[in-house]
């Protein structure tokens, strides 16, 4: 079956993390879209490899819940948005796991791509739509790429890099977020197009109205405060070193724990909130005396492009952060720390003097960092009708198949 274009507007499969779960850089964008385009988000099972905890029990719990009875998305969505939560295998580990999933996605996707007006445009966050490459009746794809999964704590690092490298080869497109990850994908032999985050500035610098935040009223100043996922990139050396020579105060950490180091969660003067909804997060900031990001010094901190940090910056706060490659571009903006000595001296400066005004006035370059001028460059970079240029050639097809096991003790694929 061949499919026309009957209009101006495009229909977009998104593959990304489950729609209103926690407000990533595609949920920024995607917005911005939608008075042009009918977008389709697929929610994925994710990529952490599944285990025996209560963290894997509630979020099997959550799918089920999306399975059974559909509840695909908290309502309302906007309009020309629909959420789809197809039935998936948790695990992609061997050829078997593959070729369930391969199966149940093809199955429930080709209804889905077959019921549009014509094919669509598919754009992928993850590395596991891998085998669906090919095979789904599509324009073409975009790969998306936020994160190294392949250094990324909790997740099956070994079966996410060697699909992350079918992705790579078999895009169309690729859109990366920093220059790490580009300079990543040029060693897999692929160009791709920068776009680093970006802040709404309005909703960080004018808090909604609303409750004040459950669990800091009663809190010791000053506030010292991190809003993002907790687990094994936090530095416990620098949360440490920091609760130590604290003489007053406290430490709030907001968000969800993934297997955070009992260090940090367990250090004196450390308070931890849990996940907020994402509204509250202005409220959060407007309360904190300093913002801190203590990210280890890892290939998986060095490639990232933290969200948060253009968040951080617009909350008018000082905000004192490790020093990472996605961090030293906005040196001007904030305080830089390489040891916990350096973060502490940091913190406390910023405690007894504020936002310098140097700062605050270097920080006026936000305002060229909007999600809809984002979101202008994303939708320009998808649509185009180039595949690639003369200089981007798309490698050849290889044998994707997988072998049915990791190797015991190397962890990586054989051959």
């Amino acid at each position: 079956m061949v499919k026309y274009p009957v209009g101006q507007r495009s229909s977009l499969l998104i593959f990304a993390e489950d729609w209103g779960r926690h407000t990533s850089s595609c949920q920024h964008l995607i917005p911005h879209l939608l008075d042009r385009h009918d977008v389709y988000w697929i929610n994925t099972i994710g990529t952490r490899r599944p285990g025996l905890n209560l963290q894997t029990v509630r979020r099997a719990m959550d799918k089920a819940r999306h399975w059974l009875f559909r509840k695909a998305a908290p309502a309302p969505l906007p309009p020309h948005l629909r959420v789809v939560s197809p039935l998936m295998w948790p695990w992609f580990t061997t050829v078997f796991d593959r070729k369930i999933n391969l199966r149940l996605l093809r199955r429930q996707l080709t209804r889905l791509v077959e019921s549009l007006p014509e094919f669509p445009i598919v754009i992928t966050k993850v590395p596991i739509v891998a085998d669906l490459m090919g095979v789904l009746p599509v324009k073409h794809w975009v790969y998306y790429c936020v994160d190294d999964f392949s250094q990324w704590p909790g997740l099956d690092q070994p079966t996410l890099r060697h699909m992350e490298e079918i992705v790579v080869q078999r895009a169309d497109r690729l859109i990366t977020v920093s220059e790490i990850l580009q300079e990543r994908l040029a060693r897999m032999g692929r160009s791709a197009h920068l776009l680093p985050h970006g802040v709404d500035l309005d909703f960080w610098r004018e808090p909604p109205l609303g409750a004040p935040i459950s669990g800091i009223a009663g809190l010791e100043r000053p506030l010292i405060v991190f809003w993002g996922v907790i687990d094994p990139r936090m530095d416990a050396a620098f949360v440490q070193r920091l609760a130590a020579e604290l003489t007053s105060g406290t430490i709030v950490l907001a968000g969800p724990e993934a297997d955070p180091d009992p260090a940090v969660i367990s250090c004196r003067r450390v308070v931890r909130l849990g996940a907020l909804p994402f509204a509250q997060l202005p409220r959060l900031g407007r309360a904190a005396d300093v913002i801190i990001m203590p990210y280890i010094d890892q290939p998986v901190t060095r490639a990232m492009q933290p969200l948060k940090l253009k968040e951080y910056l617009a909350t008018g706060k000082p905000v004192v952060v490790r020093d990472l490659p996605a961090t030293r571009s906005w040196a001007d903006c904030l305080d830089l720390a390489d040891t916990p000595e350096a973060f502490v001296r940091a913190v406390q400066l910023r405690l007894m003097m504020g936002l310098p005004p140097s700062q605050e006035k270097a920080r006026m370059r936000l305002a060229g960092e909007g999600w809809a001028e984002k979101a202008r460059i994303f939708e320009r970079w998808v649509l185009e009708k180039e595949i690639a240029s003369p200089n981007d050639a798309i490698p050849p097809f290889v044998n994707h198949s997988l072998p049915s096991r990791v190797h015991p003790s190397t962890g990586e694929y054989p051959g």
